[in-house]
């Protein structure tokens, strides 16, 4: 099993802007296609889905929408040989996070596991307020 750092999806998700971006790009499309064929096990962490996510959106970097964020990592959360634990929740978030342009990944994995678990979402961000099905309750 390979543990994946931000880094080497974004290799793999974004377009290469040099020759030095695009060697690893192509080491990490290689990779990629190791583990669609299921010669390579991966996995990762929330951590890192919400820094992929960060990066990809934000202004400074790539700009994208949390739509075509989303978009861009379905395909990769969706292979058989990337394993992580409670993967349905990230499905879950992913599709929270682009459908509500104004919740980062964190909160949106927030909400699946409050869901999952049915806790009680305690929080000051009333970001929580303009999401359906979910009720903020402040301390």
């Amino acid at each position: 099993m390979k543990y994946l750092d931000t880094n080497i999806f974004l290799r793999y998700l974004v377009t290469p802007q040099t020759d030095a971006d695009r060697e690893k790009n192509e080491k990490c499309v290689g990779l990629f296609l190791d583990v669609q064929r299921g010669r390579v096990q991966i996995t990762s962490s929330e951590s890192v889905f919400h820094e992929i996510l960060y990066v990809l959106c934000s202004r400074r970097q790539y700009g994208l929408t949390h739509q075509d964020a989303a978009a861009r990592l379905r395909p990769v959360l969706s292979m058989r040989s990337f394993h992580l634990p409670n993967k349905r929740l990230f499905a879950r978030a992913l599709e929270l996070f682009a459908s509500y342009p104004f919740l980062d990944f964190a909160d949106a994995m927030s909400i699946v596991h409050c869901q999952a678990s049915n806790y009680e979402l305690l929080s000051y961000d009333t970001d929580f307020d303009h999401v359906s099905g979910v009720k903020r309750i402040e301390p």
